[in-house]
């Protein structure tokens, strides 16, 4: 949907106290002072009316559409708020079109694109010549990395601002403002402590707009005393806050820290830390089934053959986990999560499979040896394939010194044991099998 009209509205009270209290220019904007702050670089910018294609990267709460807005009251342009979320190839090529006509007379248009990371390839393609021509200046706001989110070909004809959490003095101002402003609550006397903002601001965790809404939840459900005054109880307080929403995005970047947060502890034998970013997780509602996944792949890539069991012990974990779901699963996890944490680490797995995959990748057309080859048909027993096979049970000790490698490769060593933990025992006994086949280089 194309938004313009709306966008300089009369104020409505009846609209969420975010919407009301929202900034239209930068003296009113908060935060983001190392990009909007005296002479900062998108402030000269914004001032000078020099305004060129851009993308707002930053969590959810920080300023980005608000940022975008500023820019349109503060620049000589035509200002087309447009939605990734209800926009189509179609309407950006109305957009475009109407962006060109303007052009053409000598006026130029911002494109605000609001959650843009959620358009495809194609739909972002179709800014592309537009952005090229200058038909258009785009602004794009996203929560997501725009390194694996948008195209390359538009992202690098874009300035990336990265916009920060707020911090708790800058939410802490907000509130006050919030308490102050006619669009706020300033036409009311409402009494709350200074530790309780200090606290909202904490809660809020750099979003202004969970800072807001939480204030207004806060005072709304307030009682009023005999004077039409609004007092804020510690109790009503806490049990406006009594559920904070993590900062969390399941398909976002924190998906991603969180996970990686958790795997590193488990490999730096953390085992509190992992417990802690295990908990992060499951309380923001993450599926439990894909940090079981995450924990089968630890098991043997960290883990190994230092402690065989780690493996058993990360598949039983998932098997409880597609069993029971949340939250009955949080202990099965914790068990495995503190299990691999404690367990003697080895990457004698990982580093044999990518030295192997290396070789793998560099000789594709080594033929595997005859002898090696399965013989199905007479024709390949014609051919010899099989010929010279040693069928390892049949001689004494189970083992030959039959070759297996192709002969480009016969020398490759591409598991390394370590002594850590049962993995000792196994680095023995490949040193026995590698000298016996020494000794015995005919059998």
């Amino acid at each position: 949907m194309m938004e313009q009209a709306s966008l300089f509205a009369t104020t409505n009270t009846t609209e969420p106290l975010a919407a009301r209290l929202r900034p239209t220019s930068l003296e009113e904007y908060v935060g983001q002072a190392h990009l909007v702050g005296k002479g900062k670089v998108l402030r000269r910018l914004i001032e000078n009316d020099q305004i060129a294609s851009m993308i707002f990267w930053g969590p959810p709460g920080v300023g980005k559409t608000t940022l975008a807005r500023v820019i349109a009251n503060s620049t000589n342009s035509n200002f087309i708020d447009f939605s990734a979320v209800t926009s189509g190839i179609k309407e950006i090529r109305t957009v475009m079109q109407k962006a060109e006509l303007n052009a053409s007379c000598g006026e130029r248009t911002i494109v605000f694109v609001d959650e843009i990371h959620r358009f495809n390839k194609a739909q972002q393609d179709a800014f592309l010549p537009f952005v090229e021509k200058g038909s258009i200046i785009l602004i794009g706001a996203t929560t997501e990395n725009p390194s694996f989110e948008i195209n390359n070909a538009l992202l690098s004809r874009c300035k990336v601002f990265v916009l920060q959490e707020l911090k708790t003095e800058d939410l802490v101002q907000l509130l006050k403002r919030a308490l102050q402003d006619p669009r706020g609550f300033g036409e009311q006397t409402v009494f709350i402590d200074d530790n309780m903002l200090e606290m909202l601001a904490s809660f809020a965790n750099g979003d202004a707009r969970m800072a807001l809404s939480t204030l207004e939840m806060v005072v709304l459900n307030s009682d009023v005393n005999e004077k039409g005054q609004t007092v804020v109880t510690m109790e009503t307080f806490e049990q406006c806050t009594s559920k904070k929403s993590l900062l969390y995005d399941k398909k976002g970047e924190e998906h991603y820290n969180l996970i990686s947060a958790l795997h590193k502890s488990m490999r730096n034998s953390d085992a509190d830390a992992a417990v802690y970013w295990l908990a992060r997780m499951l309380e923001a509602g993450e599926n439990p089934l894909y940090i079981a996944r995450r924990i089968v792949r630890f098991a043997s890539e960290d883990v190994g053959l230092a402690d065989p069991r780690a493996l058993e012990m990360a598949v039983a974990a998932y098997q409880a986990c597609h069993f029971l779901g949340v939250p009955e699963c949080n202990v099965h996890l914790t068990q495995a999560a503190i299990y691999m944490s404690l367990a003697p680490k080895s990457n004698a797995m990982e580093v044999a499979y990518l030295a192997a995959k290396a070789d793998a990748l560099e000789h594709l057309a080594e033929p595997v040896p005859m002898n090696i080859r399965n013989a199905p048909t007479k024709l390949m027993k014609d051919l010899e394939y099989g010929k010279g096979y040693k069928y390892a049970h049949d001689y004494e000790g189970h083992i030959t010194s039959m070759q297996c490698l192709p002969d480009a490769l016969l020398d490759r060593k591409y598991y390394k044991p370590s002594e850590q933990g049962l993995e000792g025992r196994f680095k023995a006994r490949l040193q026995q099998i590698k000298e016996w086949k020494k000794a015995h280089p005919d059998k």
